[in-house]
C-alpha cells in the first residue's frame, strides 16, 4: 500500500543541535535531566506568547523545552529558538483518532520518549486524550486548568506563573535552575535569516530604506475574505489605513511601506494601495514565510497593526509597535516583548463599548509620532 507523504510530512520533528532524543526509555525526570514537555495548539500570536513560558521551564529544568503544537506556523516560528528542543506540529487535534496518521505518529513519540514534566496549555479534551494515549499520567501534568487568569493579568505573566509550578509527580523534588528576571516574549533572529532577508530587499529595490510595516488583517480575515469584513471585530476601514500611509510618507519621504499578511490579504491590501496613491507602498502579502516576517520585523522602524500575531512578533524582536484593539482585552494581549521596544495601544469607544470603528486616523498618526521621531533604521549586524 503506498504511503500518504502528506500523512508522512504532517508531524515535523525539528532536533534541537545537540541531538539529544527528549530521553527516551529513561524512567523519568528525576533530577531535570530530560526534557520537559509543552504542549500548546494555537494561532501565530499564541506561539509567540508561549515563548515566555519556554524560556522558564527551560532555565527552571536546566534541559531544552519540547514542543506538542499545531498550524504551519508553528515550527518555522520555535525551531532553533533558545531553549526549545523538539518541535512536533500536528495537522490537527480535533480529527477522529482512528482517522489521523499525525495522531498516532504523536502517540508513539510520546510512548517512546518516557515521561517528563509536562505543561498542558490548552483547555483540550481531544489534546488530553492524545497525552493519555501516550502514557503521560496525569500527576505529570500542569494543566492550564488548575490555574486560570488572574484579574488583570497579562497572558505571559499567566505562563511565567504556570512554570514555577511542578507536577505532583515531582512536588518532591527541586528543579536545579533558577528563573530568569525577563518579562514578556522573545525571539532570536537567526543570523541566515538575516542574510536571506538582505537579499530579499536588495531584489525588492528596498535595501537601505526605512521601512514602515502595516498589518491591516487578521485570520478572520483570512477566511472571510473582503465582502464580509464588516462584522470582522478587528476590521478597520481601507480608506483609514490609505490615510496613515499618506500622513507619514508626507512626513517621510525616504519611507517605504510594506503591507503584511499572507496570501488571502492579498486583495486586501492592494485595495488600501489603491486607496492611498503612494508610489512607495508595496504589497508583500504572497512573499512572507514566517522565518522572514520574523527577520522583515526586526529590520523594521515600526509595525502598525491590528491585535495581531505579527504585532506580538514585533514586540518580542525590538520592533517599535502601534496597535489598534477592538474588544479584546489589552491587559491580556497587549504585545509584550522582553526586548523592551516602545509598543502604543490605541482603544475607542463607541456606544459604551471597545470599538475599531471609533478609532480616528489622527489617532494612529500621533501615535506614531509618539515613538520617538525622528526615528531611524539601524540594520542588525550579521556575521558574515
Amino acid at each position: 500500500m503506498k504511503r500518504d507523504k502528506r500523512a508522512e510530512d504532517s508531524i515535523t520533528r525539528v532536533r534541537e543541535s545537540d541531538g539529544r532524543s527528549g530521553g527516551r526509555n529513561r524512567p523519568g525526570f528525576a533530577t531535570g535531566g530530560e526534557r520537559p514537555l509543552a504542549v500548546r495548539c494555537g494561532a501565530f500570536g499564541d506561539m509567540v506568547l508561549l515563548t515566555a513560558l519556554i524560556r522558564e521551564l527551560h532555565a527552571r529544568w536546566g534541559r531544552p523545552v519540547d514542543v506538542v503544537t499545531s498550524g504551519p506556523w508553528s515550527e518555522p516560528l520555535l525551531a532553533g529558538q533558545p531553549g526549545v528542543g523538539e518541535v512536533l506540529a500536528l495537522r490537527s487535534r480535533k480529527t477522529p483518532y482512528w482517522l489521523a496518521p499525525d495522531q498516532h505518529r504523536l502517540v508513539r513519540w510520546l510512548r517512546e520518549r518516557g515521561v517528563t514534566a509536562t505543561w498542558l496549555c490548552d483547555d483540550s479534551e481531544a489534546m488530553r486524550a492524545l497525552l493519555a494515549r501516550g502514557g503521560v499520567p496525569a500527576p505529570a501534568i500542569v494543566d492550564v486548568r488548575d490555574h486560570p487568569l488572574l484579574a488583570g493579568e497579562h497572558a505571559t505573566e499567566q505562563w511565567r506563573r504556570i512554570a514555577a509550578v511542578t507536577p505532583p509527580l515531582w512536588s518532591d523534588r527541586d528543579p536545579p535552575g533558577r528563573f530568569t528576571n525577563r518579562d514578556g516574549c522573545e525571539l532570536v533572529v537567526p543570523a541566515a535569516a538575516r542574510r536571506e532577508l538582505v537579499t530579499w530587499l536588495e531584489r525588492r529595490g528596498l535595501a537601505g530604506a526605512p521601512l514602515v510595516l502595516i498589518q491591516a488583517g487578521n485570520k478572520r480575515t483570512m477566511r472571510r475574505g473582503l465582502r464580509r469584513l464588516a462584522p470582522n471585530p478587528k476590521y478597520w476601514p481601507g480608506e483609514r489605513w490609505a490615510a496613515v500611509i499618506r500622513a507619514i510618507a508626507g512626513e517621510r519621504a525616504d519611507a517605504r511601506f510594506l503591507l503584511l499578511g499572507t496570501r488571502p490579504e492579498m486583495a486586501l491590501n492592494e485595495e488600501i494601495a489603491a486607496l492611498a496613491g503612494v508610489a512607495r507602498v508595496h504589497n508583500v502579502a504572497d512573499d512572507l514565510p514566517v522565518g522572514r516576517l520574523v527577520a522583515l520585523l526586526e529590520r523594521a522602524e515600526a509595525l502598525i497593526s491590528v491585535d495581531s500575531g505579527p504585532a506580538h512578533a514585533a514586540a518580542a524582536v525590538g520592533c517599535p509597535t502601534i496597535v489598534l484593539f477592538g474588544r479584546a482585552s489589552p491587559s491580556l494581549y497587549r504585545p509584550r516583548g522582553a526586548a523592551g521596544a516602545p509598543v502604543r495601544l490605541i482603544r475607542r469607544e463607541a456606544g459604551g463599548e471597545a470599538a475599531m470603528l471609533a478609532i480616528e486616523i489622527g489617532d494612529v498618526v500621533a501615535a506614531w509620532r509618539s515613538l520617538a521621531p525622528p526615528l531611524s533604521v539601524s540594520p542588525p549586524s550579521s556575521p558574515p
